[in-house]
């Protein structure tokens, strides 16, 4: 059972109740766990559970463990130790040295990526961090003949096969649209849809996911008059103002890369975003693990 205190902290998407509502609904198993220090939960983490060939079913741990400020997240690679876990897992780590993580007996598989995250003030504050080329197609959008609305996530909506078909074209892989309808439906009024329209014609939306005091973008999409006129920036624009008066504290706008989509980074950069590092993809495995220990440093990090 996780404390009800800790759903107070920031949580990520795939570590928040609202995701494993969502899973549930989709017959994923999801395990969530919680440790307490004299009484009060210091760390939380939720555990998927995915098949991955030779190793059969590992459990996938993605964006944890969560910890309460002032603790260490290595705490958790100390209880991993002491009570070794019965089958493999695969850590997106947060916060972790590398060294850390090799001397816990994890083999890492994947570098590091970096999110986009981005603090919800007020208005005149957030406005006021924007970079200046966003703050000016902003200024554009808004005086376009640009009609935004807002609602809830239907499965029928154009923007889940318009994503499904721009991540076949542009190569990469999001989280399924089924799982974004999962959670629309285990979670009423937190999947929400920001959507532009000219004439009655849509020509950009955003799909937005809330859990606790934490959002995430999800998807985003945009027709050829929408980048004319800028309207994914006034989309995003009226959703953060929208997100910040609802007591959000943090919109995480996803991975960005400045060397295969540099244009997709500046732009959730321009939002006054900031930058946050992982800490790599690492598979703790029974077998592997007293050879990972021995790894020299410069391949584990």
């Amino acid at each position: 059972m996780v404390n009800e205190a800790m759903t107070k902290l920031v949580l990520p998407l795939p570590q928040s109740p609202e995701f494993a509502k969502a899973c549930k609904l989709l017959r994923r198993p999801v395990q969530s766990y919680s440790h307490e220090i004299s009484g009060q939960t210091v760390l939380q983490w939720q555990m998927q559970s995915r098949p991955l060939g030779p190793f059969g079913q590992v459990g996938l741990i993605s964006r944890g463990p969560v910890v309460r400020p002032g603790t260490s997240p290595e705490l958790w690679l100390d209880l991993l130790q002491r009570n070794p876990p019965g089958k493999p897992i695969i850590l997106n780590a947060d916060g972790m040295s590398p060294d850390a993580l090799r001397d816990a007996g994890f083999w890492p598989i994947a570098t590091p990526g970096t999110l986009a995250i981005l603090p919800l003030t007020n208005r005149s504050e957030m406005r006021r961090g924007l970079a200046q080329k966003w703050r000016n197609r902003l200024n554009k959008a808004e005086t376009q003949d640009i009609k935004i609305t807002r609602h809830n996530l239907s499965a029928n909506h154009w923007v889940l096969s318009a994503e499904s078909q721009q991540s076949k074209e542009r190569r990469y892989r999001g989280l399924p649209p089924a799982l974004s309808v999962a959670f629309a439906k285990a979670n009423p009024n937190k999947a929400l849809v920001w959507e532009a329209r000219v004439s009655g014609i849509p020509v950009a939306a955003i799909l937005i996911l809330r859990h606790g005091r934490m959002a995430t973008w999800q998807v985003g999409v945009s027709r050829d008059q929408g980048r004319s006129l800028s309207a994914m920036n006034l989309l995003l624009w009226t959703a953060m103002g929208w997100l910040a008066d609802e007591g959000h504290a943090i919109l995480d706008l996803g991975m960005i890369n400045t060397e295969h989509s540099a244009g997709l980074a500046h732009y959730k950069l321009g939002t006054g975003a900031r930058p946050k590092r992982m800490s790599g993809t690492w598979l703790h495995s029974g077998l592997l693990a007293p050879i990972a220990q021995r790894l020299p440093s410069y391949l584990a990090a």
